[in-house]
């Protein structure tokens, strides 16, 4: 029998296509790259650059907690942007967010995003 089963959650963005938000697998979740998509519209949240990765790191956690884990579980973020002059400010909301002992993370720089969106991120957690 398989551990492996998925998480659906109305407090997080739908996905946009045939895929899950999140999968767990043991003591491992993995979800699906997450744009900032308001959960409550499906629309792109409008705004600055930090309030766009808040709204994804938010979107990340209520998945996770729909998994029965949180973001301070997270172990290893991958984070897609359109352009990596936007690194500091990446690194400004990261370090408000996680002060103390932060997840491993990349940073790429991709050419596009589904929907138009600057940024997406995607996340390994553990289950708490």
């Amino acid at each position: 029998m398989s551990d492996k089963f998925v998480i659906r959650t109305e407090t997080a963005p739908k996905a946009i296509g045939p895929y899950s938000q999140a999968i767990v697998a043991g003591d491992l979740i993995f979800t699906a790259g997450q744009i900032p998509l308001d959960p409550s519209t499906g629309k792109l949240v409008k705004g600055d650059f930090k309030e766009r990765v808040r709204q994804v790191l938010k979107n990340i956690n209520q998945i996770l907690i729909g998994a029965g884990s949180c973001l301070d579980c997270a172990v290893k973020l991958t984070v897609f942007l359109t352009d990596l002059s936007r690194f500091d400010e990446l690194n400004e909301v990261f370090g408000e967010l996680f002060q103390d002992d932060p997840p491993a993370r990349s940073a790429v720089e991709v050419s596009q995003l589904p929907l138009g969106a600057d940024l997406e991120i995607e996340c390994i957690a553990v289950r708490d």
